[in-house]
């Protein structure tokens, strides 16, 4: 049994809000049957870091939001059923400090009607700074994944978050494949810092040659691996350049705080483009 893997454009994590903030901007068909990473979901509520939490700088944004969300408990009583009701596919994106606590989310979340799938977070660009687990290594990653897999259906994907890390990639994205991943997400922010000296992520189109060159890297050793493109994301041009490099479905993210209408648009257009071949 091949487990479906989400796409081709999806919202990246954090990135949508509760999916409402969206709504709007989605087109005639609204959210129905849009692929939607969800921001990322902790056990406990999490208030976020201190403000400034986002800068522009030239390219993309530096952020330090610090992963706020309102818990598990709450996202299943009040964000998950409207996001099903909206006719979205979601994919809940999950964070934790421990082994344990990935693997709790994910045995709570396989119970939870409407979840499609799970996207686990082993990329963030200061994992000690917000209090994740830390994944300085590739079997760090993989025995998340590992935990993950254990507690989720194995017909429905995980898929492995991960940094653009040109050196690494490839070691990382074969470690949590082996480890159960359905496919591996290129591109999270990567680490950077404000212009006062906080830590923070970089993301939009200023990550999206590293991106490129990881998905190319990772593609051409993992030909099998099904990989996602995020990173400056925008259009069909820029999507396009992750499906080249070997990337079967992209994310978009920062552009959204741009041009919110920036998915609807680059959904038809690679429908459009694809019944012109």
């Amino acid at each position: 049994m091949t487990t479906p893997i989400p796409g081709p454009v999806m919202v990246a994590a954090g990135c949508g809000g509760t999916g409402r903030e969206l709504a709007a901007y989605s087109g005639p068909d609204g959210l129905d049957g849009l692929d939607f990473v969800t921001r990322s979901i902790t056990l406990d509520a999490r208030m976020g870091g201190p403000g400034p939490r986002v800068e522009e700088v030239p390219g993309g944004l530096v952020n330090a939001v610090g992963l706020p969300n309102p818990g598990l408990e709450h996202f299943l009583a009040t964000e998950l059923p409207w996001l099903v009701r909206a006719g979205v596919r979601v994919v809940v994106s999950i964070a934790g400090s421990t082994m344990g606590e990935y693997a709790d989310l994910a045995r709570r979340l396989s119970r939870a009607p409407g979840v499609a799938g799970l996207e686990v977070n082993v990329g963030a660009p200061d994992e000690v700074g917000v209090g994740l687990f830390e994944v300085r290594e590739p079997y760090h990653s993989a025995s998340v994944i590992a935990a993950v897999r254990r507690e989720f259906p194995a017909d429905r994907p995980v898929l492995a978050k991960l940094r653009p890390d040109v050196s690494r990639i490839v070691e990382g994205a074969r470690s949590c494949h082996e480890a159960g991943a359905t496919a591996v997400v290129i591109g999270n922010a990567v680490p950077a810092a404000f212009p006062d000296g906080r830590s923070g992520g970089l993301s939009g189109p200023a990550i999206a040659p590293v991106a490129l060159r990881c998905v190319a890297e990772a593609h051409r050793a993992l030909p099998d691996l099904p990989l996602i493109g995020c990173g400056g994301v925008h259009d069909l041009r820029s999507a396009n350049a992750y499906l080249d490099a070997g990337a079967t479905s992209v994310q978009v993210g920062t552009a959204l705080l741009h041009d919110p209408t920036t998915v609807a648009r680059l959904r038809a257009d690679l429908s459009r483009s694809h019944q012109e071949m």
